[in-house]
Parts: C-alpha cells; structure tokens; sequence
C-alpha cells in the first residue's frame, strides 16, 4: 500500500466531516494523513486499539497511538515523553492478537551471554537479557568454575503442568462427595476425566487430579503433559472439558472459576514447592578443591559454612517458601526474558534449594547441588514467537517444537536453567564467601547516568543526596 500522505495541505489536517467522509470512501485511511486519522480516532470513530487492523498497517497504527498518548502525556511544546522508546523497523506481526495490546513501540534490553555451560557433556552459550551490572559476569564465572570441573549433569524428576478450578456444592457434605469421588482408588472417575480433558489437544495428557474441600468449595488441581508448549491455555480448554463431565455426575455443581489460586500461577504457594509445577529439575556438579581456590577464589570450607547459614538457616529463619537459594530469580528471570517466557511465572520457576557438601576421597572437594521443582516453561506459544527471542532459542538449540520427540525441547530448556541457575549460584557464594561482593557491584554495576552531582544538589536539604547501596 503506497504511504499516506504527510499532510493534507501547507494548512493542516482538514476537517473532521471531510475527514470522516473520506476514511468511509473507496480511497479509505491510507487517502488520510496521521494527523487526521488521529482525528478520528478522537471522535470516537475509530477505536484506539483497532488502529492496526483498522489501517491495514501494523507500524502506522502504532505510530498514530503514540501521538494520541504523547498529547495526553504534556502540551505539544514539552520534549516528546515517549522519544526515547523506539517504534520503528520492529515486525509487529507476531504480536498482534498474541504477545500485547495498545502497542506504542518495543523496549530493547541488552541480552549477555553466560559460557560455555558444559551440561550433560554438551556446551551451551546461554543468552541473558538484564540491566543488572555483574549478573552475565558473575554467571560467566560460574560456568568457568564447571567447566574446569567435568560440567553440570542433570535430571529431569517431574512433568506436569496445573490448573486448578474452584466449584461449590449445596453443603459441605456434598462437596466432601465430589472429593470423594475425585479421589477413586479404582480410578473410573480420573479415567471418565481424562478421557474429556485429553480431547482438546493432541499433546496433552493428564497425569492426575488432586482436590481438597474448604467448606461447600472444592479445589481440583489437573496436572497434565503439555508438549513443547508452556501449557496454561492447553490446560484451560481441557479443564473446561473435564468439569462438564464432573457436573453431569454432580448437576447441583457450580463452577465458580477456572482458575481458584489452586494451581498455582504467579503467586508464592507452598503446593508448587512441595508437589511441583511444570518442569521439576535438579541439577549437580563436583568441583575440584584447585577450581575453588584458584577460580572462585575461596575455599570449601567457607562455602559449605556460608550455604548453611545464609541459604538454609537464613532462609528458614525468614519463613522462605522454596527460597533456600542465593539468587536463583535473577538468573531465571534473565533467560525468560531472554527467551520469549512470561517473566510473571519466575515466581514459582525460581522455587529452589541449593546444597553445598564437601566430598572427593579425602572430603576436600565440593559437592553443588540445585533442585529447582517448579519451572514453567516452553518453547512454543507466548513470546517465542518474538525473532529476538526466537533467536535466543536457536542459540541453545531448543527453538520451536521437537517433531521427533513432543516436549524435548521444552524439558531441555528448563534443564539448561537449572544447570544455568547453579553456576550463577556457585559464583555469587563465593563472592560473598571471599567478600568480593561490593567491589564487582562498585566496579561493574554503578551506573552515574542518573546521579545529580553534588554542586546542582537542591540546597534546602540538610544532608546531599547519595544513591543507595544497592544502585
């Protein structure tokens, strides 16, 4: 389609009659400049967030929402609030209906890279999108200290992702009924459920249905096999599926909600530590007593002390559900990012326990270990159909779905954070160990772009402002 025109007239935009009359006509919006289709979109004529399918192109409809946003923003002689969020040159065809809604441009992040990440014998260069100074560095010599240690070996102990619906019965009696039922030690009811839930797809199975009565309310958590794919709205439709067969056992039941925070998704739950959610991974390695000293710079005995006191007392002393870790979330959270996941989900995916031991033949070695339970994850569906993030998947080979064996790549995946998780794990134990930890922060993570200098400091205050320890 040629391009609309950059102005109607040396005049301005026309009227909006006109303009109306001509959006209506043949020659439709592309006759309209920005300006006026802006118009439009100011009398309600057309919906703000139908700017894309309304123009027939993907970018102008984002760049006339940015300049509907950028007037609410401030008057038009103010420095243009939005300039510095690019918008062009990005295909939003992926996006649309998919990824996001009310698009007025995209967010660059810079993406590191952590490596080689020797893992069941096989090298991996892991991309890691952060703004955190001294993350990648960190990670890096985490995968350094491995690598020079025989790699990471990993085992994948769980698959299954949940959802868990909330209905209610007349009476508690009842609902004691519906669990009771659920829970057939014959299993004709899980087979009469599965049968319905595994309908909707291809790559789903259901693996089992845990429930659990609060007065008329009963909590049914479905766990099931999802493929490549992260899995929630494979899930969903079959759960739909499955509660139908439960009503027509059950007519007087009511479905109150698809999702009854049994699942659980997104929210700190002691279920997703203890039964697992999605991918349930553990992952460990021996490394030498010389790769501690002359790599992390430390020793075994200050690592194994430092993991108990911080990782395990600490943590169970700040009543830590699933956070008996140095920072398991900042690592998972930059290859979601990275790789086109749902950041929201690094709550229960970041659920993991680090233990430290000492072993070899004379217990002067270090045994590592990290299992994480809870990782939900795919590579399919969401944001990896982004080319960014796309790219980030090719680069640890797990991009799209596996033809030959459905849900490899997705279990690959979360074994390369897990083995990710615990170079990152081991690397910052030490630099806590060695008290290393602010120098590294002072050296690679003090940005001084947003500092005021002392001088323009505003004076009515009593004392100069400084940034904070943690900037």
């Amino acid at each position: 389609a040629p391009p609309p025109p950059s102005s109607s007239s040396s005049s301005g935009p026309r009227q909006l009659e006109e303009c109306l009359a001509i959006f209506k006509s043949d020659a439709g919006p592309s006759a309209l400049t920005n300006e006026e289709v802006l118009l439009l979109v100011e009398g309600k004529h057309i919906p703000a967030y139908k700017l894309e399918s309304v123009l027939g192109d993907l970018e102008r409809g984002v760049s006339v929402r940015r300049a509907l946003i950028s007037q609410k923003l401030g008057p038009p002689q103010e420095d243009d609030k939005m300039e510095g969020l690019p918008f062009s040159g990005y295909d939003y065809s992926p996006v649309q209906g998919a990824c996001c809604e009310n698009v007025v441009g995209y967010m660059p992040l810079p993406v590191g890279v952590a490596g080689p990440l020797l893992m069941d014998g096989e090298p991996f260069y892991v991309p890691m999108a952060t703004t955190e100074g001294c993350l990648v560095a960190s990670t890096n010599r985490g995968c350094r200290a491995v690598a020079s240690s025989g790699g990471v070996q990993t085992a994948v102990n769980g698959d299954g992702m949940t959802r868990g619906p909330v209905v209610r019965m007349p009476s508690a009696s009842e609902a004691s009924s519906v669990k009771l039922w659920l829970d057939d030690g014959e299993g004709q009811s899980l087979s009469m459920i599965a049968e319905a839930f595994s309908s909707t797809s291809r790559f789903i199975r259901l693996k089992g249905v845990h429930s659990a009565v609060a007065g008329k309310h009963v909590f049914i958590r479905f766990k099931a096999t999802t493929g490549d794919a992260m899995g929630m709205n494979m899930l969903s439709k079959g759960v739909e599926k499955a509660l139908g067969v439960i009503q027509s056992r059950f007519p007087a039941m009511e479905i109150v909600s698809l999702s009854g925070n049994f699942c659980t998704d997104k929210k700190p739950a002691a279920i997703n530590w203890v039964e697992g959610r999605g991918k349930s991974v553990v992952c460990e390695a021996t490394v030498p007593v010389q790769v501690v000293q002359q790599v992390l710079k430390t020793s075994v005995d200050a690592l194994v002390e430092l993991n108990i006191s911080k990782n395990l007392v600490g943590s169970a002393m700040a009543g830590s559900v699933g956070g008996f870790n140095a920072h398991a979330a900042n690592i998972v959270t930059a290859i979601f990012i990275a790789t086109g996941q749902d950041p929201a989900q690094n709550i229960a995916s970041s659920n993991c326990i680090t233990l430290l031991e000492h072993c070899g033949p004379q217990g002067k070695d270090l045994h590592i270990s990290c299992t994480m339970p809870s990782i939900e994850i795919g590579t399919v569906g969401g944001g990896t159909v982004l080319a960014p993030q796309s790219a980030c998947l090719k680069m640890l080979g797990v991009q799209g779905p596996n033809r030959d064996n459905p849900g490899e790549n997705a279990t690959k995946l979360a074994r390369i954070v897990c083995a990710t998780v615990l170079a990152g794990e081991l690397s910052l134990l030490s630099a806590l160990a060695a008290g290393h930890l602010v120098k590294s922060h002072m050296r690679h993570n003090r940005s001084q772009l947003n500092l005021v200098p002392i001088s323009e400091a505003p004076h009515d205050k009593k004392e100069p402002s400084s940034p904070s320890a943690d900037s």
